[in-house]
């Protein structure tokens, strides 16, 4: 009775199409080379954050350039997924822009909104009109770049500030012990930049007008996220959240 089933048995065997070698070798290495792995993770992130960037609604002020808010982007899912953030509010501070522009923003990431836009300043020993120099250290009167999550709302010197916790190992992990914090601060004016050219520098914090640091307070607190960028070589090759 195989006579039956023969043609059946021949279909199959002449059918098969047997591995390519060189398909198979190519897979393996797209599959485990981690610079291959890498670049196709962040293709498809970088496709993911240009979807949303598109549709954030920017409430009649502006949004950031995209290479900032793709590195904040970054770094913002990772530490979701982590579990350190659970205020959904991505604040993006861009120092590659003068200190004369409102150079942050703070997003609603689950409303995909601009809440506010405002003046920023930074350390005094990072730039003049510019930040160019950035530190972690104490006493250095320098920025620090990168990830922050919020931390609690205490009264200071400058009034109701909050605390900041750096997310990135010796970029900015000693926030915390430097006092860099959120205040408000009557150095930071479109008044003072006008006049002389730059707003005023803080000893490291990233310090707002008084006019608008309790509301930037009350609505970033408790685990937010703040990403200062800017495009600097040494934080890029140094950060575990931005590739």
């Amino acid at each position: 009775m195989i006579y039956k089933f023969l043609p059946l048995i021949l279909f199959c065997i002449f059918s098969f199409k047997p591995l390519n070698t060189a398909d198979v070798k190519r897979n393996v290495i797209l599959n485990t080379d981690p610079k291959l792995v890498a670049a196709n993770t962040k293709a498809t992130l970088e496709t993911k954050c240009k979807t949303f960037y598109t549709t954030i609604d920017a409430n009649n002020l502006s949004l950031p350039k995209f290479d900032s808010f793709f590195a904040a982007f970054q770094g913002y899912e990772q530490l979701k997924a982590q579990g350190k953030i659970t205020n959904e509010i991505l604040t993006v501070i861009d120092f590659s822009l003068s200190s004369k522009e409102e150079r942050m923003w703070v997003i609603d990431m689950k409303s995909q909104k601009v809440i506010l836009k405002s003046l920023v300043a930074h350390g005094r020993n990072s730039g003049v009109e510019f930040a160019t120099n950035f530190s972690n250290e104490n006493e250095s009167f320098k920025s620090s770049l990168g990830f922050y999550v919020t931390g609690e709302v205490y009264q200071g010197k400058h009034g109701m500030s909050l605390r900041l916790d750096g997310m990135e190992y010796g970029i900015n992990d000693n926030a915390r012990n430097r006092a860099v914090v959120i205040h408000g601060a009557d150095y930071v004016s479109k008044k003072l930049a006008n006049t002389q050219g730059y707003i005023g520098r803080s000893q490291g914090c990233p310090a707002v007008p008084y006019e608008i640091h309790k509301q930037l307070i009350e609505t970033i607190k408790e685990k937010s996220c703040i990403f200062i960028y800017h495009p600097s070589r040494n934080y890029t090759v140094k950060s575990k959240l931005v590739s």
